[in-house]
């Protein structure tokens, strides 16, 4: 697996998400079970938004070192690229995240730590299945005409099933996690595991758990190719996914308090896979310079989002 990134670049990356990691689980045990606000969300997600940028810059000063600002610019777009494009597919896990809380009646306090356990285990999901995809796209290069249909297809059933209120209790993973796993009827605290009656039982909790990395993995399998489709170099793709995935807690609560006004906004991220599946597949015909990719994603959204503000639901005015 060729890659542009020193030695040391790499060392420095695993460094940083493993001190981010910590971090946040020294500030998490500290805090407690706590309901997060808007205000501490928009706090952090600034806050991880700005290390990413800071992390694109170092990649952009260490490859001009060795390759030239032009290759550097190059580079550096690819990275922003991909981070723009896996920030976006974040917000449909957001939703799922937001339905599955919903449905189980989990305690404002207790989904912090919830989707830091599904953080820790995106990251070491995502980490085996971008380094096999590079190794399985550097030795097929045809694979990616089979990412780029499945992301074309993928993009055109979420269009369908946009606006349509997704039914958790049909979900498959939830039935097969419900047999395997006998499930006690309420929370105990953050607790796992409790004993009702002598028995040993999971608590909602652990359940909400699987399935938020059951979902996950689902997702991933739609995000991870998407990124393929901007670069093949396997430090771009890894750390631009990963730092995506760092700031997805704070994003969720900051987006969880805006959900209903941001309603169109599946729609959107369906026409950019769709888009990006068009790329995959005209790589060898056309390659689409990463700027225009860039500018098509941002302006996406940005319709997108502003469509949905102007369209959503008003609220009842209180006399």
């Amino acid at each position: 697996m060729d890659t542009i990134a020193p030695n040391w670049l790499w060392a420095f990356f695993v460094v940083s998400v493993l001190a981010a990691l910590f971090v946040d689980f020294v500030v998490l045990r500290k805090q407690g079970a706590h309901e997060v606000t808007v205000k501490e969300a928009l706090h952090w997600s600034l806050i991880w938004v700005a290390l990413s940028l800071a992390f694109n810059g170092l990649f952009w000063w260490a490859v001009q070192q060795e390759h030239g600002s032009a290759m550097a610019n190059t580079r550096a777009m690819e990275f922003l690229t991909g981070y723009l494009i896996e920030k976006s597919l974040a917000v449909d896990n957001i939703f799922v995240f937001l339905m599955i809380f919903t449905y189980f009646g989990v305690p404002p306090a207790f989904q912090k730590r919830v989707l830091m356990m599904g953080i820790i285990g995106a990251i070491v999901l995502r980490t085996v299945m971008i380094l096999l995809g590079s190794w399985l796209i550097s030795e097929f290069h045809w694979l990616l005409y089979v990412f780029g249909a499945f992301l074309l297809i993928t993009g055109i059933k979420m269009w369908w099933a946009s606006g349509q209120e997704p039914d958790l209790e049909s979900n498959p993973a939830l039935k097969l996690l419900r047999r395997l796993v006998p499930v006690s009827q309420g929370f105990d605290g953050e607790k796992f595991f409790t004993v009702e009656q002598g028995r040993r039982l999971a608590t909602p909790l652990l359940l909400v758990v699987l399935l938020v990395g059951v979902i996950d993995v689902i997702f991933a399998v739609d995000s991870i190719p998407a990124i393929f489709a901007i670069t093949t170099d396997p430090f771009i793709v890894l750390t631009s996914n990963i730092f995506a995935i760092l700031g997805l807690r704070a994003m969720y609560f900051l987006l969880a308090a805006m959900a209903a006004k941001f309603h169109l906004l599946s729609y959107g991220l369906a026409v950019i896979l769709s888009f990006i599946g068009v790329k995959m597949l005209l790589i060898d015909i056309y390659k689409i310079p990463v700027l225009v990719s860039l500018g098509v994603v941002v302006a996406i959204l940005a319709v997108t989002m502003v469509w949905s503000l102007k369209t959503a639901p008003r609220l009842p005015q209180s006399r």
